[in-house]
């Protein structure tokens, strides 16, 4: 059995520790409320570690502000505390803190066991909280690089869109359909682990609220979707004509330019000129010949939306460099 320990345990662990023993140095009572803080505030990304740990300190402050204005205006009294919830969650949620309910619920629970409301016991309620959350905030500055893993997605999905290509390329020639289609499965799985990896990245830039990585993937898996249209045309293809050699020959050339890297401009021109031949071209003879024509035009309409989402990312990662080179001038 695998057995493993990861950065985000590593950092919950030494965080709770931390915030414990600082809350205890200091001299604060249930200090060690400190570290369920602590634990609850640290998450997957910096975003929602933010988000968790603003929520948990307003709902602190407003639950102490109702345990002090119920505990003390009526009694201390367990029916006090479920009369105090009824208001207390709904302006929780009102204020869009509910994910700190839980939490704030060990505040509640102090102020009713001192049985007292004074200046220094919500003092040390608003430092355990502090502490918690801030500890949190502190172990959650460092966020292991997700660039080594994105460039493996990336690779592999280039290596399945080329294999996918070459072999629409082979049915095209040879209207051989043998191929198992493996690569369609993992490509499609792959995507959607990448777009999630990415998204997660994003989370962990503050100042980088859009990631080339995410429109890389997404700009994948709308070629993808792209892809599959082409091959259920192609799987309707009963015969092999000049114009699907033409075609191949075309995607061949393609499938050498998968890489996220300048693809030649002239592809667009290219795939526009191979149109005009096959207008130029004898009319075809049979029903059968003039069904397999119109269904190879429409992939050829179909590569020119894949070539143009191409481009249309090509255009993105050239006004983001512009923005940082504009954004470096001005600092």
């Amino acid at each position: 059995m695998k057995f493993s320990i990861g950065y985000r345990t590593i950092k919950t662990a030494l965080g709770t520790t931390l915030s414990i023993f600082l809350a205890q140095t200091i001299g604060l009572t249930n200090f060690a409320s400190a570290g369920i803080l602590t634990i609850l505030c640290i998450k997957p990304t910096k975003v929602k570690s933010v988000k968790a740990s603003t929520d948990r300190v307003l709902a602190c402050l407003i639950a102490m502000f109702f345990s002090t204005l119920f505990f003390e205006g009526i009694t201390y009294h367990p029916l006090t505390i479920g009369l105090m919830l009824l208001f207390f969650i709904p302006t929780a949620v009102f204020f869009k803190v509910q994910e700190g309910i839980v939490s704030s619920s060990v505040i509640i629970f102090h102020i009713y066991n001192a049985r007292n409301v004074t200046f220094d016991l919500l003092l040390n309620e608003i430092g355990i909280v502090l502490i918690g959350v801030g500890m949190a905030l502190v172990m959650n500055l460092y966020m292991p690089s997700a660039e080594k893993k994105l460039l493996e997605y990336q690779d592999e999905l280039e290596q399945n869109f080329s294999k996918i290509m070459l072999e629409i390329v082979h049915y095209l020639r040879t209207n051989d359909n043998r191929w198992d289609g493996r690569e369609l499965t993992t490509t499609a799985s792959l995507i959607d682990e990448a777009k999630a990896l990415a998204f997660r990245d994003v989370e962990n830039h503050f100042r980088r609220n859009e990631n080339l990585y995410y429109h890389y993937f997404k700009m994948r898996e709308k070629q993808f979707e792209i892809i599959e249209r082409i091959l259920v045309l192609i799987a309707a293809l009963p015969i092999t004509v000049v114009q699907g050699k033409m075609i191949a020959d075309f995607l061949e050339e393609l499938s050498g330019y998968i890489c996220p890297g300048e693809v030649p401009q002239n592809f667009l021109e290219k795939l526009l000129d191979m149109r005009e031949q096959f207008q130029k071209m004898e009319l075809p003879k049979t029903r059968e010949e003039f069904e397999v024509r119109a269904t190879l035009l429409q992939i050829t309409k179909e590569i020119e939306q894949y070539l143009m989402l191409k481009n249309f990312f090509k255009s993105l990662k050239r006004e983001k460099k512009k923005y940082r080179k504009g954004s470096v001038e001005l600092n």
